[in-house]
């Protein structure tokens, strides 16, 4: 399994999508962290009764208002981290299963978070890192999820530094330029990680 990786707005999401192009079959952690928190779930009970007022009157898990309380306690986030990830890493254990019954030489697990929970170490086939500066960072997230610069800040400080990220990186795409850039070094990529 190739792990697939970067901070928060360094554009992971648009690589995701250009691997998928490529043929690359992708395991998104993001969807599997919604799919296990989905109405009617074990973990949404276990969010709603540890964190109150976080799901909406539909049922369905209100991620702003989550993200609020978490993003600001170091000690919330451990919290909400214990219910959800035995959870996503059982699922992503299932789906990952799935693809290699079907035969699937090359999976990618798209993960914002693998380093920091210590699931790279885990990547056989090495790690995909995707790295903005910071500045390019900060006016994503500010441009894409209307938050203030501080409220950006904070995001940013609540994952791992990009250098961290590097030292455990094969492969890192650099994505401060323009789309053709990116597609160009996603291409060199997934031709190194099929070779």
């Amino acid at each position: 399994m190739v792990g697939l990786t970067g901070g928060i707005a360094s554009g992971k999401s648009t690589v995701s999508a250009m691997l998928r192009e490529l043929g690359a079959e992708i395991i998104d952690a993001d969807q599997v962290a919604r799919d296990v928190v989905a109405p009617g779930t074990p973990a949404l009970a276990e969010i709603s009764e540890r964190f109150p007022g976080v799901v909406s009157p539909d049922g369905t898990l209100d991620r702003a208002a989550l993200g609020r309380r978490v993003f600001s306690s170091d000690d919330d986030r451990a919290t909400l981290n214990a219910i959800t990830h035995p959870r996503i890493q059982a699922a992503v254990q299932e789906r990952t299963e799935a693809h290699r019954a079907r035969g699937v030489p090359r999976v990618v697990y798209d993960a914002a978070l693998l380093m920091e929970n210590g699931l790279h170490a885990a990547m056989d086939g090495g790690v995909i890192l995707v790295a903005a500066s910071e500045d390019t960072q900060r006016a994503r997230l500010v441009a894409r999820d209307g938050l203030t610069p501080e409220e950006a800040e904070a995001r940013i400080r609540s994952q791992l530094p990009l250098e961290a990220k590097r030292r455990h990186a094969r492969w890192v795409i650099e994505n401060d330029g323009d789309l053709d850039s990116l597609r160009a070094q996603v291409e060199r990529t997934w031709r190194e990680v099929t070779a």
